[in-house]
């Protein structure tokens, strides 16, 4: 395990100057590996004092099987300066810190432009699905799934919409709700009667599955009359006639009615 010491950017730079080197922690220069070693590798960056790479700095998204072997002698590319051990007089590089600017960088271009992912399945789990984005990982949660957990069992690719980012946190949530109502949205429009399979009843409305998109009945858009029990009116698997009153495309998803309808 590499051992950090405090090292200010002040003492940093006064002790590059005395070498005549214009570098700064948080500077992204080039190197090339020259040197492996058990727990890292030596860069060779232009300067008298070696750069060191640690391998927990390699990669950003350590996938299953995937060794820090995918670094050789003589490969050349850019490396993050992250640190200054005084007592090794190495500088501290990283390819993972780098690697992290430039992934949120692309998601949050990804995030503006709202666009349309397939992302491969990680885990599954009882809150959701675990995916990757540019590196990074992500959350489906199950309240925007289009399809119960199940489904999804044999699939190794999902395709979603960011929901939310926060780089500060490094958290992603996703959602295949929105990228499942964005790819089928010229069949919906609002005051369309559609017909659908009902999947689900609760106290407060009727979840109908609508071209593979569910929408909410709300105990409120039924009918004029007090309903008690929907449990008497519905039944799970009939498919029903309504009417589209709200396409909520934040969410994916859709509010019905039957109020005006036979």
């Amino acid at each position: 395990m590499i051992k950090k010491h405090k090292f200010t950017e002040k003492k940093f730079v006064s002790m590059l100057n005395k070498y005549n080197y214009n570098l700064h922690l948080g500077d992204i220069v080039a190197g090339t590996i020259f040197h492996l070693e058990n727990q890292g590798c030596l860069v060779d960056i232009g300067t008298h004092i070696a750069g060191y790479l640690p391998h927990g700095e390699a990669l950003l998204y350590n996938k299953p099987n995937s060794t820090f072997i995918n670094l050789n002698n003589q490969i050349t590319r850019d490396f993050f300066i992250l640190a200054y051990q005084k007592h090794s007089q190495q500088i501290l590089l990283s390819i993972k810190r780098l690697d992290y600017i430039r992934a949120w960088k692309r998601i949050k271009q990804l995030y503006i432009e709202d666009i349309i992912l397939d992302a491969p399945i990680i885990n599954i789990n009882k809150g959701g699905i675990i995916t990757y984005i540019e590196g990074l990982q992500g959350f489906i949660p199950k309240s925007h799934l289009a399809h119960d957990s199940e489904f999804y069992s044999n699939q190794q690719k999902i395709k979603c919409q960011l929901l939310m980012i926060d780089e500060k946190s490094n958290k992603l949530i996703l959602s295949n709700k929105r990228a499942m109502l964005a790819l089928t949205k010229d069949k919906f429009k609002i005051d369309l009667i559609v017909e659908g399979k009902i999947i689900a009843i609760k106290k407060y409305g009727v979840f109908i599955e609508i071209n593979n998109i569910i929408g909410l009945l709300h105990i409120s858009e039924i009918g004029y009359e007090y309903i008690d029990n929907l449990d008497n009116l519905f039944t799970i698997g009939n498919y029903i006639k309504v009417k589209i009153i709200h396409i909520d495309t934040k969410q994916g998803r859709l509010s019905v009615t039957k109020k005006g309808l036979v």
